[in-house]
């Protein structure tokens, strides 16, 4: 259980055979993919034409597109008993997902931490409802197969940065009902995140806000001033957290600017420190102690 926790500072799942899984070595690493929809199970629109890598831009990170098959893969943390897991979501204005940069390499941080990474690969280009449609899935197939992967049911969350940070936050504020029609069992499993970890997010001002409740997963958001676009969502969004009894925080501080996963030499480099206080402070990773 999540210890109660309010921080205002302004530091700001067996699956069944009709499932659309297909397990396989991750080629980039050593995680286990998995398929989110089988062939003609997939709701919503469809992205035309096949994944692909789009042009380097100097910067080392692999930006992927055309996501027409929605996958996540599975890097399991180094556990003896079942450890916390997290939904990664990277960025990219849905346009694209910066997939190493904030998904891949965050993934390697927290199995530093004892947690379980699971980085998706939601539908983009332009197509928020079918991303929406996929992180459902995707945490509902987590905890189906929680046993399996070693992975503690109850500490499961969603982490995203920029677009990928608002996907998470939607699907902390719209946990009740699925946007598909069940497809197997693992669509019985609930659909609130345990907390949410909120890296620079875009969006969060168009339409999340008032949506804000008592049942919103406890939420750390980590955000520079200097990302003048996007820091007044992340501002209006914790206000409105604010008012519940979860656990909320805010790391807020001076630079850092957008798009920087754990690469940034700025303020805001410290933001996986305070991450990972908040989680022990939340007792999401005394579990994996």
């Amino acid at each position: 259980m999540l210890r109660p926790l309010i921080t205002s500072v302004a530091l700001i799942c067996a699956f069944s055979s009709s499932a659309a899984e297909s397990a396989k070595p991750d080629p980039e690493g050593p995680g286990i993919v998995v398929t989110l929809w089988s062939k003609g199970s997939m709701p919503g629109q469809p992205v035309k034409g096949t994944e692909r890598t789009l042009p380097a831009r100097g910067d080392e990170v692999i930006r992927l597109t055309d996501i027409s098959e929605p996958s996540f893969t599975v890097y399991r943390a180094e556990s003896a008993k079942p450890a916390p897991a997290v939904i990664i979501s990277p960025g990219g204005g849905y346009g694209g997902l910066a997939y190493n940069k904030e998904g891949t390499e965050v993934a390697a941080w927290l199995n530093k931490l004892g947690v379980t990474g699971v980085v998706l690969k939601y539908r983009v280009p332009n197509n928020r409802e079918g991303a929406f449609q996929d992180i459902q899935r995707a945490i509902r197939l987590v905890r189906h197969r929680a046993a399996e992967w070693n992975i503690d049911r109850a500490h499961v969350g969603v982490m995203g940065f920029s677009a990928g940070g608002h996907l998470s936050a939607r699907l902390s504020v719209h946990a009740v009902a699925a946007t598909y029609a069940r497809i197997d069992a693992a669509d019985d499993q609930p659909l609130r995140p345990d907390f949410a970890v909120l890296g620079y997010p875009a969006y969060l001002d168009e339409g999340l806000v008032p949506l804000v409740d008592g049942q919103t997963a406890p939420t750390f958001i980590a955000h520079a001033e200097d990302d003048k676009r996007f820091i007044k969502g992340s501002d209006a969004y914790f206000a409105a957290l604010k008012g519940t009894k979860a656990p909320h925080t805010f790391f807020r501080c001076a630079t850092g600017g957008h798009g920087h996963g754990l690469r940034s030499e700025k303020d805001v480099k410290v933001w996986p420190d305070k991450c990972r206080d908040w989680l022990t402070q939340i007792g999401v990773l005394a579990s994996a102690r």
